[in-house]
């Protein structure tokens, strides 16, 4: 459910601003609207700061998990000290590692030239003696080798299989022609510039005890972010605020849930140069939403986050489509060993990380689950038929469920029934909203389609209600009534001609679109039948490859295990890739489902923001 909201208007000496901030922040029970906020040129600055120090403690931390993390290392005694060290070992880094890899590059590029001195080079120099050096490729060399110049030595001095490095030694300014490419060497060899790289390395390395005392000191570089997001916080509030009398009134709208709203009162009203008025806020208010759900319904509000929260003074769809969506994980996956599998992770993340994380592990066990129990109804395990493993024969009635060949048929009839719910749930917002009459033209097609599905979709399952089918007469009474809601009713406003009209036009969108969404949750079939197919297959290519399709038969000991063990990579694999896809496929298309068809046919409509408090960061 969305939690009541009530809405404050204040109006606030401008010089008490910073104070009333902070006091809110203390309180930490009241939203002050700050929507439409364009930061200034400093309020980037400070945004970029703060990003900044999350990717520092991010990196931080990630640190602290390596070898090179000293665990004893002493730290900084504030925040701003620690950030300070840690940019500026952080730049020394970078252009270590930069200055590392030029110079890698660079004595790759010398190491053909082998040993040399830049100083003898230009001694020989100074006495006459001229040296330049080329790489050319074998075949010019080489021509050069059959073409001596006088007064000229060519001297070679390594070679690869594409070119031959090589020195021109004259004695005077002999000027010379060579079909190759000039090379100027660097002062250092590739041995002295590797030793170069050690260097830098080494320097590399001694920063790790500056990184250490600076990951020791996470908790007050955390503190000092908090403190950047706090003033963030402030210059929000005070841009967004509407300002009167010259400046010297600041005219802020806030809110606070109805549960606490008296905390809030009786701060306001005990705060001096204050005027504020209170109300209990409505469907065309902005209010800022925050959902108030039972412990299952929790769980999914991590997946309707990802596409958005509820409007204000709609209803909150989560504990109804989280339902839903628990039973298409099952069904998209359909294999009881699978949801084994995604059940011991769920356990295992259980006891690491934060809160997001274990509610992400609860909602793998609550859908784990369910796919356990859904896959033995099927009679699946990791592929194998479970009514073959309990002996009984094709053919043979069981009470597990025929998937392949019944499911179809059930799939369409989960989405006709998700649609009618989603179709029931508009039907009572618009009339709660604007009253029943806003609903005919819906109610119409939910009674056409009710009755349809009552009395042509049950007797297929064999659960018709006896005296309610195609041909009886308070089936034809009933779909008259729907039509006549549709047609005629669908706007008591308007002509009634007009809305016959209207509603022809919207039976034609309402026949395709709705038979379009039934058709979707076809997905369900076909993703769980895959799955199960393809688990068959890893299972058959297994004791094909491997050779116990036939049996051990009177085959060696060590034959046999190699054969085990071959089957089991085989199938390890197989059965890896298959539940890694299968599981991405069960997680999204029963949100599409939700997100499009569900939400589409309920009238979803979506907040703006969520409840956000004034508060402590930290």
């Amino acid at each position: 459910m969305i939690s009541k909201m009530i809405r404050y208007d204040i109006v606030l000496y401008a010089g008490e601003q910073e104070r009333f901030v902070n006091e809110l922040r203390e309180l930490g029970l009241v939203d002050i609207t700050t929507t439409g906020w364009e930061p200034s040129e400093r309020d980037r600055g400070l945004l970029l700061e703060i990003e900044s120090h999350n990717k520092a403690l991010e990196a931080l931390s990630a640190f602290a998990k390596t070898e090179d993390f000293q665990a004893d290392a002493m730290a900084y005694t504030t925040g701003a000290e620690a950030y300070e060290m840690y940019t500026e070992a952080r730049d020394r880094r970078q252009q270590l590692q930069q200055e590392v890899s030029r110079m890698r590059k660079l004595a790759d590029d010398v190491a053909p030239w082998g040993n040399f001195s830049a100083e003898d080079i230009e001694r020989l120099a100074r006495r006459g003696v001229a040296m330049r050096f080329f790489m050319a490729q074998p075949a010019a060399y080489e021509r050069l080798l059959e073409e001596p110049i006088e007064g000229v030595t060519v001297a070679e001095v390594g070679r690869t299989s594409a070119a031959v490095y090589f020195a021109v030694i004259t004695t005077d300014a002999t000027p010379i022609v060579v079909d190759g490419q000039e090379v100027r060497l660097p002062e250092k060899d590739s041995e002295a510039l590797l030793a170069d790289v050690e260097r830098l390395l080494a320097e590399d390395k001694a920063l790790n005890a500056t990184f250490s005392r600076v990951a020791a000191s996470k908790e007050l570089i955390a503190d000092e972010c908090a403190r950047l997001k706090e003033q963030l916080q402030g210059l929000k509030v005070g841009a967004m605020a509407g300002r009167e009398a010259d400046g010297e009134l600041l005219i802020l709208e806030g809110w606070a849930e109805a549960d606490t709203s008296e905390r809030v009162d009786k701060m306001l009203e005990e705060y001096p140069y204050l005027v504020f008025e209170r109300r209990d806020a409505t469907i065309d208010d902005e209010a800022p939403v925050k959902l108030k759900n039972n412990k299952f319904a929790r769980l999914f509000e991590l997946i309707g986050s990802m596409y958005a929260l509820p409007k204000y003074g709609t209803l909150d769809l989560t504990g109804i489509f989280g339902v839903f969506y628990m039973l298409f994980f099952a069904i998209c996956l359909n294999d009881a060993g699978y949801g084994a599998v995604l059940l011991a992770v769920g356990l295992m993340l259980l006891k690491k990380g934060g809160p997001k994380l274990r509610q992400a592990a609860w909602l793998s066990i609550v859908c784990a689950s369910a796919t356990v129990v859904f896959g033995l109804y099927t009679g699946s395990l990791f592929g194998m038929s479970i009514p073959e493993l309990l002996g009984y024969e094709a053919g043979e009635p069981t009470p597990f469920l025929d998937f392949p060949n019944q499911f179809f048929s059930i799939a369409l009839a989960i989405g006709v029934f998700q649609i009618l719910v989603g179709m029931a749930i508009n039907i009572y917002m618009q009339s709660k909203l604007f009253g029943i009459t806003s609903t005919f033209g819906l109610l119409g097609w939910f009674i056409i389609i009710l009755s349809g599905s009552v009395a042509v979709g049950l007797p297929i399952f064999d659960l018709g209600i006896p005296g309610f089918d195609a041909s009886s007469p308070i089936f034809y009474a009933l779909v008259g009534i729907g039509a006549v809601f549709m047609l005629v009713l669908n706007n008591v406003k308007r002509n009634p001609l007009i809305n016959v009209g209207a509603g022809l036009w919207d039976a034609y969108n309402n026949i395709t679109g709705l038979l379009s969404d039934v058709l979707s949750y076809i997905r369900l079939f076909a993703i769980g039948l895959s799955g199960g197919v393809l688990a068959q297959v890893f299972n058959s290519l297994a004791l094909g490859l491997s050779g116990l399709s036939e049996g051990i038969g009177e085959s060696a000991w060590y034959v046999v295990a190699l054969q085990i063990v071959g089957a089991s990579v085989i199938l390890l694999i197989g059965h890896g890739i298959n539940l890694f896809m299968s599981a991405i496929s069960s997680f999204v298309h029963p949100m599409r489902l939700t997100f499009v068809e569900f939400y589409k046919n309920a009238g979803f409509e979506m907040s703006q923001r969520s409840f956000d408090p004034v508060r402590k960061m930290k």
